[in-house]
């Protein structure tokens, strides 16, 4: 006879999902909607990491990336209410994280804010770099090849956090979080085409920068 396990399968059916198991969106939803705590919390926990460090890189100051951290989830909590079934949570809390920054570096005064060379970062930071590097010298063997893999990081960290912070954002969120370009647009509040030549123009002052910095050896 099956009575009992059916009475179990019915059970496990009627059961919420764990938090693990859902969306980010679905459990915005249920903290907003049920008041469950456990939702709220699983979602601080899954972007603890990342969000941080892109708090970091662009505050270019780690106690005060963990304040503006703190801040952003209170703003989620406060902000729940406003939160449309049909967005994606991950571009709408980015954007709440960068206004946080934002009103945070007018609150310190600190307009040279973003140092992505500091140590103790994630290990995928240097690929990503090495990723914009690619795109800023190209593949071609020359004189660059010269240089240690190591100082070419640090020069195109050093080079991005100089930008001006409209392309140092795009940068930041295209390159260094791997965001897409609709979702960088969302959190920037601009459309895609901005994000797109906002992206371009850092890559020609990046180029330029280079070249000044390294200029071509002449050929003897």
């Amino acid at each position: 006879m099956r009575i009992g396990t059916s009475n179990l399968e019915r059970a496990a059916a009627a059961a919420p999902a764990s938090p693990a198991s859902v969306t980010d969106e679905q459990l915005l939803l249920r903290y907003r909607d049920e008041g469950d705590r456990g939702a709220f919390e699983e979602l601080v926990k899954r972007y603890e990491q990342e969000l941080f460090s892109y708090l970091r890189r662009y505050l270019g100051d780690p106690g005060l990336a963990e304040d503006v951290f703190q801040a952003a989830f209170l703003q989620v909590h406060l902000k729940c209410d406003s939160f449309e079934a049909e967005r994606k949570f991950r571009p709408w809390l980015y954007t709440i994280a960068t206004h946080q920054a934002i009103d945070a570096q007018r609150r310190n005064k600190r307009h040279r804010m973003v140092s992505l060379d500091r140590e103790n970062g994630r290990a995928a930071e240097g690929e990503e770099v090495g990723t914009l590097l690619g795109l800023l010298v190209g593949t071609d063997p020359g004189p660059h090849t010269k240089i240690e893999a190591g100082e070419r990081r640090a020069w195109v960290r050093r080079a991005v956090s100089q930008l001006p912070d409209s392309l140092k954002s795009a940068v930041t969120l295209i390159y260094y979080q791997g965001l897409k370009y609709r979702e960088a647009a969302d959190v920037l509040a601009v459309p895609v085409g901005t994000v797109k030549s906002r992206l371009h123009a850092a890559l020609v002052k990046l180029n330029e920068a280079w070249t000044r910095a390294h200029p071509p050896e002449s050929a003897d």
